[in-house]
């Protein structure tokens, strides 16, 4: 079984994604969930976006995030949600251990934070066809798709789909993601 890193959205470490990280957890997988956001979360994914960018910056959330690998240096998966998806991609493309990249509602670049997608880390893309926050992630996911990343689009335009309690959590595309995730794990 796969140890997973999986890293929040803008609203931080909520319920929601603690439930995910069970329904990992509960197929075998250890799972940790670090707090990007330090206890801090949001009741909107705009004052959530705000605080990731005003107070911790991509460097502060990048370097939570290699404290967080370092003190799990067993980790393999590297599992992202929106905004979770930066330091999922940095890990992917940073660690020499990762087998496995799981992005959900984002999709980045290739060569983001490396010259190409680094060889036997498999890229998976979750994003729902017309979310409005994933506007610009649906084009960088189609360029991917079959490439380097395996590009998997549900109809509808929930961002945080995923997210157990939020009014926009999709139950049938939440199961789709997690068994997709998991057939994923499975090969690498």
């Amino acid at each position: 079984m796969t140890e997973i890193l999986l890293f929040h959205h803008a609203l931080g470490l909520t319920d929601g994604v603690r439930w995910l990280a069970e329904r990992l957890a509960a197929a075998g997988h250890t799972v940790h969930t670090p707090d990007l956001f330090a206890g801090r979360t949001f009741s909107t994914i705009e004052d959530g976006v705000a605080h990731a960018e005003q107070d911790v910056g991509v460097d502060g959330l990048l370097q939570r995030a290699d404290e967080a690998a370092a003190g799990h240096p067993g980790a393999t998966g590297f599992l992202g949600i929106s905004l979770g998806a930066l330091p999922s991609y940095w890990l992917a493309q940073t660690r020499p251990s990762a087998r496995a990249c799981i992005a959900i509602s984002a999709a980045l670049p290739v060569d983001h934070f490396a010259a190409r997608w680094p060889d036997g880390v498999a890229l998976d893309l979750h994003l729902k066809s017309s979310d409005p926050w994933g506007e610009d992630d649906l084009p960088v996911a189609w360029r991917l798709a079959g490439e380097v990343a395996e590009l998997y689009e549900y109809p509808g335009d929930q961002h945080l789909f995923t997210e157990h309690g939020h009014p926009h959590f999709d139950p049938a595309a939440t199961e789709l993601v997690l068994a997709r995730t998991l057939a994923t794990l499975s090969r690498v």
